[in-house]
């Protein structure tokens, strides 16, 4: 198992000296795995759970007439929410590397969407570039931390995974047709095709408390993806950022989003694979035992 930071570890051997008593067949088991999976779903999402709180209590309770503007005020806030990551060892140093190529990409493609009207951010304070506040990039620096830390927390194997070189020419694909889909022919669904025939076979196996369990990548996309459009729809009724279609008045992300998120896991999963190599299961597949009421594409592998 990859291991976890420090304070991890302490968190870990408290958790198992309260667990490891817990039932080990039936309903009562397979609770303690979904909770525990929770839990750690929960604690992967630490960052970006921090930013959207704060995004929040900046939309409900930040003065307007305040002498700091609320974008640089945010910028700050996620600057220390980095900063403790690290002091408090949620994060570590080799973790850091990923998370800012996460920053720097994110920023890229930020300065590029505001100049051509995709999304706009209020022309406020003086920690931007251009019109995209520097805390813009930080939540792709929170995406960014979520992979890394989930791979680590929940041991992460993948049983057929597709060549690297591959998926990085795939992914620069989708990273270049971000930009170029203005100018020219939009390649979005021939991008989304070949994702799905490079990763169609790849499963994803992972362990929980107990038992492994194991779902198809493709799906795991999906699911990510749905959760930070959800997120992303918070953030805008924060007033973080708006797209067109909400200048007028808060109203739901276009769901067409979640394609475009969708393809950006193609670039997270690239982008943490320099960091964690991705490794095979450690034992042989075997049939799968379905998890009623937790997951219908998850299977457990005992």
């Amino acid at each position: 198992m990859r291991s976890f930071t420090t304070l991890e570890q302490r968190i870990d051997a408290g958790a198992h000296r309260f667990l490891d008593n817990a039932a080990t067949g039936g309903f009562r088991s397979r609770l303690t795995e979904f909770v525990v999976f929770g839990l750690k779903q929960a604690w992967a999402c630490i960052f970006g759970a921090a930013l959207l709180a704060v995004l929040m209590a900046a939309r409900l309770w930040y003065p307007e007439d305040a002498a700091l503007a609320r974008n640089d005020f945010l910028t700050i806030a996620a600057v220390l929410i980095q900063v403790l990551m690290v002091v408090a060892r949620l994060e570590t140093l080799r973790e850091l590397r990923v998370i800012v190529l996460f920053h720097l990409v994110g920023t890229v493609m930020e300065l590029f969407k505001t100049d051509v009207g995709s999304w706009s951010y209020e022309a406020e304070g003086f920690l931007r570039i251009g019109a995209v506040p520097l805390f813009s990039g930080f939540m792709y620096a929170a995406v960014g931390s979520y992979m890394v830390r989930v791979y680590r927390l929940f041991d992460l194997r993948f049983a057929r995974y597709p060549r690297r070189w591959i998926t990085a020419i795939v992914a620069a694909g989708i990273y270049v047709n971000f930009f170029t889909h203005h100018y020219i022919w939009d390649a979005r669904w021939v991008l989304l095709a070949a994702v799905v025939i490079i990763f169609g076979r790849c499963v994803m196996h992972f362990r929980v408390f107990r038992r492994n369990f194991r779902m198809p990548l493709v799906i795991a996309f999906l699911l990510v993806a749905l959760f930070i459009w959800i997120a992303e729809n918070i953030a805008t009724w924060s007033g973080a950022w708006l797209y067109p279609s909400q200048l007028n008045g808060w109203q739901l992300v276009p769901f067409e989003k979640l394609v475009a998120w969708f393809l950006l896991m193609i670039i997270s999963v690239v982008l943490v694979a320099w960091v964690y190599k991705p490794e095979p299961p450690e034992k042989p597949e075997e049939p799968a035992e379905a998890l009623p009421a937790v997951a219908a594409d998850v299977s457990s592998v005992d």
